[in-house]
């Protein structure tokens, strides 16, 4: 994968000037972003410097967002409905859920795909498997049904921010969600299930195929060609492996979103704010 600290100064690459800065905004070309973790703190509102960091971007390059929630959570933290027109593509549960220029032009569901005796089975035996482990705390909404996936969330969705914070660092040390996201690939491997690990205190199921690499099905589509992603849980297990190690993109792994903000400026050649 491209190392955040090399700038877009390859000959023949779509920010190949001298400087990584380029004079016109590209329409085959996106910088495509995780939420969580890289434009965002977990579940917090984008901060003012970020915001406008990616609005100059957008005067470069097409922008988008690509993330595991739902599109409700992504609003809340990106600034509210109207903000979704802020993108150009706007990717809600991997992109099984797309808008494009502020319009939703796409919907996928996973039951129809998986089927409701499947999904039941699925979604009993991991309340059984939550019903049984004993963490610091536990909360409420265990298990979330979206549009493309099902949300598991051993400590549950409904923790503060504080209890977010506890809980990552409690998993980190006792693997709570690798260890349960192990069972479940065994116990379920018929039904072709992908089980990632995304967030402070939850994973993702979906079929296999439905991770962020469906965001890039739609961009093909429309004729991007040159697709540079950024995400923060590139490893493998985690939910933008996938889309970073994909051919058809260029990864940047980054820490949180200050690292992100700092590496755009580099690459486009922005003042840091």
């Amino acid at each position: 994968m491209t190392t955040p600290t090399t700038p877009f100064a390859t000959p023949g690459e779509p920010f190949g000037n001298d400087d990584g800065v380029i004079s016109s905004r590209k329409l085959d070309t996106i910088c495509l972003f995780d939420v969580d973790g890289t434009i965002a703190l977990a579940r917090q509102l984008i901060t003012v410097e970020m915001d406008t960091c990616l609005q100059e971007v957008r005067k470069k390059c097409l922008i988008g967002l690509v993330g595991g929630s739902d599109i409700v959570k992504i609003v809340e933290q990106i600034g509210g409905t109207n903000a979704i027109a802020k993108y150009d593509y706007v990717f809600a549960e991997n992109g099984l859920v797309a808008y494009k220029n502020g319009n939703l032009f796409f919907q996928e569901n996973i039951q129809k795909h998986v089927g409701e005796d499947d999904l039941q089975s699925l979604i009993n035996y991991c309340l059984k498997y939550l019903s049984e482990i004993k963490l610091p705390f536990k909360r409420g909404t265990f298990i979330e049904f979206r549009n493309g996936l099902i949300n598991v969330s051993p400590v549950g969705r409904n923790c503060t921010k504080e209890e977010r914070d506890i809980f990552e660092a409690y998993d980190l040390e006792h693997k709570i969600r690798e260890t349960m996201v192990k069972d479940l690939q065994g116990k379920f491997a018929h039904l072709n299930l992908v089980f990632a690990i995304g967030g402070q205190i939850s994973f993702d199921v979906f079929p296999e195929g439905w991770d962020k690499r469906y965001a890039v099905k739609h961009l093909e589509k429309d004729n991007v060609k040159n697709i540079y992603f950024f995400g923060d849980k590139t490893f493998k297990g985690g939910n933008d492996y996938e889309i970073y190690n994909d051919p058809r993109t260029k990864g940047y792994s980054v820490t949180n979103p200050v690292e992100t903000r700092a590496y755009l400026c580099e690459l486009f050649g922005l003042e840091k704010v």
